[in-house]
């Protein structure tokens, strides 16, 4: 069984910082997924409302058998729920579906600006924190302008920002204000759902020490400190995407690596979704 190195958070907790992702996975495979990743050695597990899969994460983690304080499970509060009232009620119906008495993580998913209403759903998210159901608190998509308004007058400095980050966009600047402000950088789609595993770099670097080029990207960001929620469906992948803490990459396949960055994104822009 393969034991993942921890990443200690602002507020003391420790989060796996290799973890099970479960984006775009129905429902009714979702608990199949989240078993195999469980059997492998994942104690992480990534969902959010807007995906329709927490129950069956939650009977994933029902049904393991490995005690609750074992796990970190992370959810999400979807746009369309923002607000103090609001968030409080989607918090509910998440915590519900999970079958949990609390989780280990809520994000915000993302700032959605147009809405503007992300510090009342922060506020509702650190009352979460204040009743014992919600352990650690953090955010999703926020840029540095996201992250410094919701700073102002609050209460807690979220733990995690959950972002679109890997080889072909980096986001160099925000990992840096995460570090001044004592965020761990959550990388989310941490393969860029393949668009550059095909690189020449990393294919040269995979073959050197005998591994895929995503074992590669995922090593990669390990190295960075930077915490990952790959997803699949598929077992031996799943195993697969664990293999990665018996091979480290020099200075100058990190460099390699850092040279790929090319603003590529998979998902929206914050600035531009909600």
């Amino acid at each position: 069984m393969t034991t993942v190195p921890t990443v200690l958070l602002n507020n003391g907790a420790r989060i796996p910082q290799l973890g099970f992702g479960v984006f775009q996975v129905p429902d009714d495979e979702t608990t199949a997924a989240v078993s195999a990743a469980l059997e492998a050695g994942y104690r992480s597990v990534d969902t959010a409302a807007v995906y329709g899969n927490e129950r069956g994460v939650g009977r994933a983690l029902a049904s393991s058998g490995i005690p609750r304080e074992e796990l970190f499970v992370t959810t999400k509060l979807w746009n369309d729920d923002q607000g103090y009232d609001a968030t409080l009620r989607a918090f509910d119906t998440s915590l519900a579906a999970l079958g949990l008495d609390h989780v280990d993580l809520y994000l915000i998913h993302w700032p959605a600006p147009a809405q503007d209403l992300y510090r009342e759903s922060w506020r509702a998210v650190e009352k979460l924190v204040a009743d014992g159901r919600v352990r650690t608190a953090g955010v999703s998509n926020f840029g540095p302008a996201h992250l410094r308004r919701l700073l102002d007058g609050a209460s807690l400095v979220p733990a995690v920002n959950q972002i679109e980050l890997h080889p072909g966009l980096q986001q160099a600047e925000l990992r840096t204000l995460h570090a001044e402000l004592g965020i761990a950088t959550e990388a989310w789609s941490p393969l860029a759902q393949g668009a550059v595993l095909e690189e020449d770099a990393l294919t040269g670097i995979a073959a050197r020490h005998g591994k895929s080029p995503a074992q590669v990207v995922l090593r990669w960001h390990l190295q960075l400190g930077n915490v990952v929620i790959p997803k699949s469906v598929t077992p031996a992948r799943i195993r697969e995407n664990l293999d990665v803490f018996d091979f480290a990459l020099s200075d100058a396949e990190m460099t390699a690596v850092a040279g790929l960055d090319r603003g590529l994104r998979t998902g929206p822009h914050p600035d531009e979704l909600g």
